[in-house]
């Protein structure tokens, strides 16, 4: 049976959806003149002003924002309200550069939670669910997101954050977890401590669903959790900037619902910036349509996926994100071919031989790019003979090629090599940069 939170909005007709939209852009334009300093300066040097904007098409006209926009206005140059209309501030780690601050009123909270209480109850989590929320909590946005989201659906909140593993075995088996929310390499490897201490999740736990993001994973991957856990593994989409886990795919497993009352969704050409149409591949570009402290205007997200506005079998009117391949800037270029780690990880979860674990190298010898794959054995495929691991490296080679058009060297290791991470998994070692 097919559920909605809100199914007025959830089911509403296409046409009725696209002139809210247009209302809501409209309004929105004006809202951010009006209220931030930053986009007035950049519409006026756009020469786009509010009463240009009277259609869908002229969204176009709009400039773009960037990640660098909010870091150059550090810390609350965007925002469009005063402090003391805030209820709370969440901050980026700020790896590469001045963290990036999103402060949020009450009613973006509401928004932010009745978004993840329509995706929670696509896939049939509610009352009666106990989640166990193994995002980070605190200035991560993830934790806290998911955790308000379930709440409202009626789900028993159980807020281990991430890290440790044993004890959050102990307490998905004591307290009766069924919905396991953290990302998709943290649950692997929580399934590889669960297996060495003799624990199954499918059979010693009530665990049935898993909601994974943070980062990229494949449907391949999608199907190693599944059949090595017995859980329905869905995916789930949100930045930081945005408001962190916003929305996910519904109960039948094909892309990710993005509610177009709240959220205006584009695909561009990355390097020219032109929108895309409905199928192809490119940059996603958002813009918020219902938040108030720090609304983005057509913000660049820099993940690479594809938008599907057709009809979805579990009556949803609103387009989807086909899973997302990557980041642009997560793309590799060796010996000028693009190169993303969702495909060598769609192409090593087919080979039954190796495990869910590798890492990407990249060096340049004699000015020549060389990529090399470290991959995980499987205990049932690990061999003390060469000729087996020769020959299963060649197999995954091979396999390589075929999908990258690409010569790549594979280093089968033994299981346990390759690092572990509590949370977004690190697979990507590029030392010509280093």
């Amino acid at each position: 049976m097919i559920e909605y939170w809100n199914p007025l909005v959830e089911r509403m007709p296409v046409d009725e959806l696209d002139k809210m939209q247009e209302r809501k852009l409209k309004s929105l334009v004006d809202y951010v003149y009006q209220h931030s300093e930053f986009y007035k300066k950049k519409f006026d040097a756009a020469g786009v002003k509010p009463g240009d904007i009277q259609s869908m098409d002229d969204l176009k006209k709009l400039p773009f924002t960037y990640k660098s926009d909010l870091r150059d206005t550090y810390p609350t140059g965007m925002f469009c309200v005063p402090n003391e209309q805030l209820v709370r501030f969440h901050v980026s780690s700020g790896t590469t550069g001045k963290p990036t601050v999103v402060g949020y009123t009450r009613n973006d909270i509401n928004e932010w939670a009745t978004s993840l209480a329509r995706a929670l109850t696509s896939i049939g989590v509610g009352r009666g669910d106990v989640i166990q929320i193994s995002y980070g909590y605190g200035l991560f946005t993830g934790g806290l997101g998911l955790h308000y989201g379930a709440e409202e659906v009626g789900c028993t909140v159980l807020p281990t954050s991430s890290g440790n593993t044993e004890k959050q075995l102990d307490l998905m088996q004591d307290l009766k977890s069924s919905v396991m929310a953290c990302t998709p390499s943290y649950f692997l490897f929580m399934n590889e401590v669960a297996n060495k201490a003799g624990i199954s999740i499918e059979n010693d736990t009530q665990l049935r669903v898993g909601i994974f993001g943070a980062e990229p994973w494949s449907e391949e991957m999608r199907s190693r959790i599944e059949e090595a856990t017995g859980i329905k593994a869905y995916d789930v989409y949100g930045t930081s900037e945005l408001s962190g886990p916003l929305c996910t795919e519904c109960q039948y497993q094909d892309g990710i619902h993005i509610w177009a009352d709240q959220f205006l969704i584009e695909v561009i050409d990355p390097e020219t910036g032109e929108q895309l149409t409905e199928g192809e591949r490119g940059e996603l570009v958002i813009t918020t349509l219902a938040k108030e402290a720090l609304p983005l205007i057509r913000y660049r997200i820099g993940d690479i996926t594809v938008i599907n506005k057709q009809p979805c079998k579990c009556g949803r009117t609103h387009p989807r994100i086909m899973r997302v391949l990557g980041r642009a800037d997560d793309m590799l270029i060796v010996r000028g071919i693009n190169v993303f780690p969702g495909q060598v990880e769609s192409v090593l979860m087919t080979i039954p031989e190796v495990g869910e674990h590798f890492m990407i190298v990249v060096d340049r010898v004699n000015e020549l790019d060389i990529m090399k794959i470290q991959i995980e054995m499987t205990d049932e495929a690990f061999s003390d003979k060469v000729n087996d691991i020769i020959s299963l490296e060649k197999k995954v080679a091979a396999a390589l090629k075929n999908v990258l058009n690409l010569a790549v060297k594979v280093e089968l290791v033994e299981k346990g090599t390759i690092p572990r991470s509590m949370g977004k998994a690190k697979k990507v070692m590029d030392n010509r940069k280093l």
